[in-house]
């Protein structure tokens, strides 16, 4: 265990998370890629990036809006325009910026109409930073955009080309202060599915399941659930990705993904129970789940490829899928880190063919699904993987190397239920031989 796990607040008397080197550190990688890039300048609406080139945070509320932007050019310091007073505030508080910081509002994802003109003022303050560095006439690299303004920086004479890939590279590589965030937010995971291990009974819904892991994760210093995928019983085979208001029932398979951000960095962490008891039928599938996870794993060291991951993952055909795409994410990998999912991806879809280095620092979540033979139960288990120099360090450390059962307490005079059992137990000879007698005395049959 090489990672160091910190508390959450700042001190005097040891040295934690390094904010400003964190700052400095990931604005020098994406420097240093659009220094070799075709690119003048970069401009991103994307809040990931607008966070990794800025180091600012307005809140998850507008993590969907495309409500603030930065424009990164090249030799000099990167522009932002925010959404309102929250412009004033970082001049205020974020020195990093100082002046730099501006109010500007875009589209909002269409509530602002084209006649209102907020794509062309957009274009306008582009272009103005533009022409003050000579870089009008150099090609523009955006990652996510608006259509009204991508044309209406078009109209102004710029060409946009893709800047979403020279983001997606700077970040492949995490910084040892993104690692160590890494660590602290599954951290934070470990202790939201013990506290609901222990609270999962017969009666629990869903969706109790879901408040109570936000709560353990709000108390511990979450700055945002993203979400907590709860599935359960039937549910479980196809994997629906969402969870429900389902009641949980005894010997119901389980398993949820818990998404969230601390100091913006992520986690995507699945895990799978039973309640009360297993079938045999699931102990199975979730051992064949287990193993391969843990091929996997055993792979992950620098030099290796995604591609030889990859190939350690069945066919689609094998779980009952037509194809690769139709069975998409269930035998995967990704990376993790301001984003949920991030480079290198891993899936037997892309990866055969398109196939990855990995390297020291990047950090990737590895998750695999295996359906029972019953048809309707299915494990799903997941770990998030650091590349170190000699190997990998796993940094999920909920249990998980086989099966757990929660609220096992069911007891008969003879003692314990056994917690691997059938729901509908098979019949004992007693039984047998009462139905064959039942047959003799009515004279009737029985097959």
């Amino acid at each position: 265990m090489g990672l160091k796990t910190y508390g959450t607040m700042a001190v005097d008397w040891e040295n934690r998370v390094d904010f400003d080197r964190l700052r400095r550190e990931r604005l020098a990688r994406a420097r240093a890629l659009l220094q070799k890039s075709e690119m003048g300048a970069l401009l991103c609406f994307d809040m990931n990036n607008v966070r990794y080139i800025t180091a600012t945070h307005i809140g998850t509320w507008a993590q969907d809006k495309n409500s603030r932007f930065t424009l990164l050019p090249q030799n000099d310091e990167p522009i932002l325009w925010d959404f309102g007073s929250a412009a004033r505030h970082h001049q205020l508080n974020c020195p990093w910026l100082g002046e730099r910081s501006r109010a500007g509002i875009p589209l909002l994802r269409g509530a602002m109409s084209p006649e209102m003109g907020r794509a062309e003022n957009v274009a306008r303050k582009i272009k103005v930073e533009l022409e003050k560095r000579k870089l009008q006439h150099e090609p523009l690299g955006v990652d996510i955009i608006e259509p009204p303004i991508l044309f209406a920086l078009q109209k102004e004479g710029i060409k946009i080309v893709d800047g979403q890939q020279i983001m997606s590279d700077a970040r492949v590589i995490k910084t040892q202060d993104e690692i160590t965030l890494l660590n602290m937010s599954a951290m934070m995971v470990d202790a939201a599915y013990d506290e609901l291990y222990r609270a999962m009974k017969p009666g629990m819904s869903e969706n109790q399941a879901v408040g109570l892991v936000s709560k353990v994760l709000y108390d511990l210093g979450s700055e945002y659930v993203e979400a907590v995928n709860a599935i359960s019983g039937e549910r479980c085979n196809p994997h629906p990705h969402v969870f429900s208001d389902r009641v949980l029932r005894p010997g119901d398979p389980v398993y949820y993904d818990i998404l969230h951000s601390y100091m913006g960095y992520r986690t995507c962490y699945y895990r799978c129970f039973t309640i009360g008891y297993a079938s045999h039928a699931m102990v199975d599938a979730y051992k064949r789940c287990r193993e391969y996870l843990d091929a996997a794993i055993e792979l992950i060291r620098p030099g290796r490829t995604t591609a030889q991951v990859a190939s350690v993952w069945p066919r689609a055909q094998e779980f009952g899928f037509p194809d690769e795409e139709a069975a998409f994410a269930l035998q995967f990998g990704h990376g993790v880190g301001l984003a949920i999912w991030e480079k290198p991806v891993i899936s037997r879809l892309v990866s055969l063919e398109h196939a990855h280095e990995l390297k020291p620092g990047m950090v990737f979540a590895l998750e695999t699904f295996w359906p029972s033979t019953d048809g309707w139960s299915a494990a799903r288990i997941e770990e998030e993987i650091v590349v170190t120099e000699t190997g990998h360090e796993v940094i999920t450390r909920f249990p998980a190397e086989e099966l757990l059962v929660a609220g096992a307490h069911y007891h008969t005079v003879n003692g314990p239920l056994p917690t691997t059992r059938e729901s509908e137990a098979a019949p004992s000879q007693r039984v047998l031989e009462m139905v064959e007698a039942g047959a003799k005395t009515e004279g009737v049959g029985v097959r």
